[in-house]
């Protein structure tokens, strides 16, 4: 008798483990897509649009983190402010005001920069209609099978969104300009974000099936800013992007995050205004799509024909090589950037160093003295 109830129990713990094992196969093939693309936008120039590229090396940032290769990453920046002569740090983006975390880094490839970010350069990139003699670094080589995210940021107002203060692209055009990638099987499913004001104007007009789209601020709300620094001068970030890129530093590779959890990024008492999001053109429950999906990369997977025992431990197999042998590593994730202790923990201490003129000051003050003192006919004592 208890063998039968050992062999019940046992049956029954096989069954819910192949149950859970279908549902979690089942949501890793639910995407249907096999590669990432990521296209990100900063449309202004200007030093006091400082943060529209901190915004956009944050999500750059983040992608790259989590897997997509800059081959699939088409990085548009309108200005470069790391190169900028009111830079007080040459080469350096900071996100954060106490000037931790460098978004630029030494990694950055920017595709398109100044004068090349314009509304023709972008929709050439959505639909693919590119001269021939344009690089693959500055193409989306994208397919049917491809999950595109595409991230905006800049200056906008009801229905457009303003390129370097000196053109615009409107929510018809980008509307457009997507059908375009539909029909031409360029993306199987797309996410788009845009963090300007009044930011949902611009997916209202969208038609195109499998697309889902995020907004700053409501229509008539201003999206604002954050994080200003005295030293630079300028804020350092938006706040809908500042608290993205905060929730995405808990997201990793294997994470089981979905989209409802990014639809509750930045609530009105952070963001002051009220993030949008629209889900009526995504052909699947939001709940089932993950944040990798569209923010990390598809794992690389090996096909053997051989048959392997996963119930047995792995043997390590040692390597031989000429004079040495070596043992294959273990990887883990690391640890991941604790960016809420970086926001709330104090400046550090900077050294002193006197204002300027002070020297100069000081100089004059002494030879005032002196002259008041001794007069000019001592003054061949001093040289």
């Amino acid at each position: 008798m208890k063998i039968l109830t050992l062999l019940s129990l046992l049956a029954t713990h096989l069954s819910a483990s192949s149950v859970n094992i279908e549902e979690n196969a089942g949501q890793f093939f639910s995407s249907g897509h096999t590669n990432n693309w990521a296209v990100l936008v900063c449309t202004s120039r200007f030093w006091f649009n400082y943060r529209h590229v901190a915004n956009t090396l944050s999500v750059y940032r983040s992608v790259k983190r989590l897997g997509i290769p800059d081959s699939h990453i088409v990085l548009m920046l309108a200005d470069d402010m790391a190169c900028n002569h009111r830079n007080p740090k040459p080469a350096t983006v900071f996100s954060h005001k106490n000037m931790e975390l460098n978004v630029y880094g030494d990694d950055v490839e920017v595709d398109y920069r100044g004068y090349e970010v314009t509304v023709e350069n972008f929709l050439r990139v959505l639909t693919g209609r590119l001269p021939p003699s344009t690089p693959r670094s500055k193409r989306l080589l994208s397919d049917d099978r491809s999950n595109i995210l595409i991230y905006l940021t800049g200056h906008g107002g009801n229905g457009f969104l303003k390129f370097q203060d000196s053109e615009e692209i409107s929510n018809v055009e980008l509307a457009d300009a997507f059908e375009q990638m539909w029909q031409k099987r360029r993306y199987n499913e797309l996410l788009f974000i845009i963090d300007t004001c009044q930011g949902a104007s611009m997916y209202e007009r969208f038609y195109s099936p499998n697309l889902m789209a995020l907004a700053s601020s409501q229509i008539g709300e201003d999206s604002l800013s954050h994080q200003p620094d005295l030293a630079i001068g300028v804020h350092l970030m938006d706040r809908y992007t500042f608290y993205l890129l905060e929730f995405l530093e808990d997201i990793h590779p294997s994470s089981k995050a979905n989209m409802n959890d990014l639809f509750k990024v930045c609530p009105k008492s952070q963001c002051v205004s009220t993030p949008g999001h629209r889900t009526d053109l995504f052909l699947r429950d939001p709940g089932s799509a993950l944040i990798t999906d569209f923010f990390g990369s598809v794992r690389k997977v090996e096909i053997t024909m051989e048959t392997i025992n996963l119930t047995d431990p792995i043997e390590h197999v040692e390597q031989s090589f000429v004079n040495e042998e070596r043992q294959k590593e273990t990887y883990s994730y690391v640890d991941q950037l604790p960016v809420s202790e970086i926001i709330h923990q104090k400046p550090k201490q900077k050294d002193w160093h006197p204002p300027d003129g002070f020297i100069l000051g000081l100089w004059t003050l002494i030879l005032l003295v002196f002259f008041k003192t001794y007069g000019m006919k001592h003054l061949k004592h001093i040289f």
